[in-house]
């Protein structure tokens, strides 16, 4: 996975993220619009096959975008280490 910033101002970011998928995307922009001061998350893929995801997120000027994406993806990690933790006791 590699994140590039394309353009920031202090309420916007847009940035692309090269080797994930709709699922990964769709999670992301979900924990996006969990943060507070989001005003605006989403992403498009170009082509479906060979298209970078290319994400926009805006604020209300609250917090940063990238401390929202920070929070949105430390909100995904713990998310993962719940069902990880779940899963793994499950299947014993």
């Amino acid at each position: 996975m590699e994140v590039r910033i394309l353009n920031e101002t202090k309420k916007s970011i847009k940035f692309e993220v090269k080797g994930v998928d709709h699922t990964f995307c769709n999670l992301l922009k979900d924990e996006l619009w969990n943060v507070s001061g989001v005003t605006a998350a989403g992403y498009r893929i170009e082509h479906p096959q060979t298209g970078i995801p290319t994400f926009i997120v805006e604020t209300d000027g609250k917090v940063s975008p990238k401390d929202a994406l920070k929070k949105a993806a430390a909100a995904m990690n713990k998310h993962l280490d719940e069902f990880k933790k779940k899963a793994l006791a499950e299947l014993k």
